[in-house]
């Protein structure tokens, strides 16, 4: 998924944050007992999320796709003292799993996980979040983004994952699951309340500030 060789990669994390052992395990385990584990958010990605958060020390962060916990527990760490951060899946399969990660990590009573159906369940949230992680099923991208915009405070981020899908956004002929992608990235281009920029790193995040 990376857009970059292994030996940019391998110098990247070098000159980054190091990994801390329970991200370490959440990787390890992840890849060694979970269907497609390259889709958790890993060292490099894990940090820019994590710098990303504490740059703006949000109140309430609202992540769409749990995964394994890992970028939860990422973003987790900019919180402030009464932050929180709602993170929301709906994979039945991995619930225990996320518990047991969560659990684990230095602030657990900041972190609330909710299993059901996004769409629906983001409508249960009575908050303003100052960030958003979209990572999800990727036809859904424009109705997640919707369905946040007028919950994200002004100057608030939103941050969109695997917008460049390995570089098949490029092709002139896409597949259905690109085509959604460059569907929502044009959708976003064309939006004028916004700032934006797509950041390379790994499968690309859009990173998405409210005017």
């Amino acid at each position: 998924m990376s857009l970059i060789n292994d030996d940019m990669q391998q110098l990247l994390l070098n000159y980054c944050e190091p990994e801390s052992a329970l991200l370490k395990k959440i990787d390890r385990e992840t890849n060694l007992k979970v269907l497609m584990p390259r889709m958790i958010s890993g060292h490099y990605q894990g940090r820019v999320l994590s710098f990303l958060s504490k740059m703006i020390t949000p109140r309430r962060i609202l992540e769409i796709g749990t995964f394994t916990g890992y970028a939860t527990i990422c973003l987790a760490e900019g919180l402030t003292e009464d932050g929180i951060i709602y993170t929301l899946d709906k994979n039945e399969e991995l619930e225990e799993m996320v518990i047991r990660n969560l659990a684990a990590a230095p602030n657990p009573s900041k972190i609330i996980y909710i299993l059901g159906d996004a769409t629906e369940t983001i409508n249960d949230l009575e908050e303003t979040f100052d960030l958003v992680f979209i990572d999800a099923d990727k036809k859904n991208n424009g109705t997640y983004y919707d369905l946040i915009f007028d919950r994200i405070r002004p100057g608030g981020l939103i941050i969109v994952d695997n917008v460049l899908w390995s570089g098949k956004v490029l092709k002139p002929a896409q597949d259905k699951e690109t085509k959604n992608i460059s569907t929502f990235n044009d959708k976003i281009a064309a939006d004028d309340r916004v700032e934006k920029l797509i950041l390379p790193i790994r499968d690309g995040l859009f990173i998405i500030r409210k005017k």
